[in-house]
């Protein structure tokens, strides 16, 4: 299956694109190519070197691929695309993703800093996000599958002021209070039943083969995928 990304969609890539100093933008057509190209692997799950040869050498587009997440094109990218987010509150809450066997082994004893760990249901990795009002995508932190939510939280808001921030029960926000708790305090019902919007969320990106299960040895190629898809979310 072919995926070809729309005129204006492209249109608004390129532009952000054009305005980097740091990577080659002169041949429009083959720039196209490549986003396509990154898009089918994101979709498909496939292996790069499965990657058809209309998209050209599958290993020009994986070193191309990496360097740009290297270099935080891809997080620019996406950060390019929430400037019209709505603020009124933003949720936060997290997924658990399966890491396939061949993304370990990049360095030894190198999984906790590539964000690969245990959790119940085995061999994972955690994605902690953040979304608009909307359901829209802000920003991501990778962990090892086992971290505790809560050691993400200040690090994923700290960037988002004079805004209601709407978790899980385990934080203490625009949430409802525990029914034991001694001090009841006052909550707004109506605010908190939007969070199901970041579930909703978790549910899009997880039709990306690339996101949904992880085969990426680094985690920077990784989340590179992630703020790709979230970018093209963000697009629709």
């Amino acid at each position: 299956m072919d995926y070809h990304i729309k005129t204006e969609n492209w249109k608004y890539i390129f532009n952000r694109l054009s305005k980097r100093q740091d990577i080659r933008t002169g041949n429009e057509s083959k720039l196209r190519i490549f986003i396509e190209a990154v898009w089918f692997i994101s979709r498909s799950g496939c292996q790069w070197r499965l990657l058809p040869e209309k998209y050209g050498s599958w290993r020009a587009v994986h070193r191309r691929f990496k360097r740009w997440s290297d270099r935080g094109i891809w997080s620019d990218l996406l950060r390019d695309s929430t400037e019209g987010a709505d603020m009124e509150y933003i949720m936060v809450d997290s997924t658990i993703v399966r890491s396939h066997a061949c993304s370990a082994g990049y360095r030894k004893n190198s999984q906790d800093q590539e964000c690969l760990g245990r959790s119940k249901g085995g061999f994972s990795t955690k994605i902690h996000a953040i979304v608009d009002g909307l359901g829209n995508p802000l920003k991501f932190i990778l962990t090892p599958g086992q971290r505790n939510d809560i050691t993400q939280a200040e690090f994923l808001i700290k960037d988002f002021k004079n805004t209601a921030v709407i978790a899980e029960n385990q934080s203490e926000a625009v949430i409802p209070p525990r029914k034991n708790r001694k001090m009841q305090r006052e909550y707004d019902v109506h605010v908190y039943k939007e969070r199901h919007l970041i579930e909703c969320f978790f549910g899009k990106i997880k039709h990306f083969r690339r996101v949904f299960s992880r085969f990426d040895k680094t985690s920077g190629v990784f989340i590179g995928f992630l703020n790709f898809v979230a970018t093209l979310i963000w697009l629709r």
